[in-house]
């Protein structure tokens, strides 16, 4: 068969070569960047149990390498203004974790491993700007004038895809008012923060806004929800953040940090997740794009780029039903999305008023401290394949 070619050397497109080359396809991986390259900050965080187990099937032995580097907190607490409303800590799991929590960088490093081992072929510094396809097949060029030919293309190749674009193939959908600042804060050896995620409602030390902490290996992220006429400067720069984050964490941990950002909940899904000649398919942001909260992102992307491989090798149905498939899974994630922002950034008064009253409620009717502490992250299940679950 013809050489599949992967565009994009993220962790989804990282995943779809493995797992064509499990298919025993032939796969070239171009990627924009150097091989040498460098990418900041934690950005994905966890990787559940079905993605662990989808990624031992691309290679056995894979999860555990993953698990034993990553951390699996069992403990979750939420407090509202300050107040805790709801705690639990889970027993031990036996045999895959329901996630293990590590920086995307580290994820990528263990999946570029496994291609090496597997003979992907890579091509470094290779930017693609133009494709074609027909009825038997698919042509790249890069910016160099090189071209690529194969019998796919699986494009992962993120938010502003080039192959996408190329295409035609619009992103529908829209974006949250405000904005957030994700800080990466590394741990004080010796004095590590517990091993649990808390998330607050309205925190006091930083003037009611929300507030999330999770736990990677070699320490945390802290996730701030700005307000809507709050301005980036104030709170997302690294001097500002070295203001507030005592406040949220502890003193000792302004000249920890690590990384920071800021980002905007988007909520947008492709028109389309493959050519009219079936030759190209979507993965990953270069087909969906979601807030963090509830950790779809990465997660669904690379059961997209399973769903594609077995396609591609004719495992798993054809080429247009993976497409029907998994945008069908991105639209379930994506209105998942749009109940936990409206939770998270309610609009609505009532919401403010069913949060208040359930945070009261909590010491006496323990369910409203649970409908608190899931609330944020969505619904589960409900759409086949959907590959990304709750903090």
């Amino acid at each position: 068969m013809n050489r599949v070619l992967v565009v994009g050397a993220g962790p989804v497109g990282l995943s779809a070569a493995l797992a064509l080359r499990a298919h025993g396809l032939p796969v070239v991986l171009l990627e924009a960047d150097p091989k040498d390259r460098e990418r900041p900050g934690s950005r994905a965080l966890f990787v559940h149990r079905e993605t662990l187990r989808l990624l031992d099937g691309m290679r056995p032995g894979l999860a555990d390498e993953i698990t034993s580097y990553g951390r699996t907190w069992r403990t979750r607490r939420t407090l509202y203004r300050g107040r805790e409303v709801y705690s639990r800590t889970y027993p031990p799991a036996s045999g895959t974790p329901p996630f293990t929590s590590l920086r995307q960088v580290d994820t990528e490093r263990f999946l570029r491993t496994a291609c090496e081992r597997a003979g992907v072929e890579f091509e470094w510094d290779c930017r693609v700007t133009d494709v074609r396809t027909t009825a038997t097949g698919v042509r790249l060029t890069d910016e160099d004038g090189r071209v690529w030919s194969g019998g796919y293309a699986i494009a992962a190749d993120g938010a502003r895809s080039t192959l996408r674009s190329g295409l035609g193939i619009a992103m529908e959908g829209g974006h949250g008012e405000g904005f957030h600042v994700v800080v990466d804060v590394a741990d004080i050896p010796g004095a590590e923060l517990p091993l649990e995620r808390v998330f607050h409602y309205e925190h006091p030390g930083v003037g009611g806004r929300s507030v999330m902490r999770v736990p990677f290996t070699g320490g945390f992220q802290v996730d701030l929800q700005c307000r809507d006429d709050d301005r980036q400067e104030t709170y997302g720069s690294e001097e500002a953040v070295r203001r507030w984050l005592p406040s949220v964490v502890a003193d000792g941990y302004a000249e920890r940090i690590l990384w920071v950002s800021t980002y905007r909940f988007l909520r947008k899904v492709a028109a389309a997740f493959t050519d009219p000649h079936g030759r190209v398919l979507l993965v990953g942001e270069a087909a969906h794009l979601f807030p963090p909260f509830g950790a779809r992102g990465m997660n669904s992307g690379i059961a997209d780029a399973a769903a594609a491989a077995a396609a591609i090798a004719g495992t798993a149905g054809t080429v247009a039903e993976f497409a029907a498939v998994r945008r069908a899974a991105a639209l379930f994630n994506s209105a998942a999305a749009g109940k936990a922002l409206d939770h998270l950034r309610p609009r609505r008064r009532i919401v403010r008023v069913k949060q208040q009253a359930a945070a009261a409620l909590a010491p006496v009717l323990p369910w409203c401290g649970s409908w608190l502490e899931h609330a944020p992250y969505g619904p589960r299940g409900g759409a086949p394949v959907v590959a990304g679950g709750k903090y």
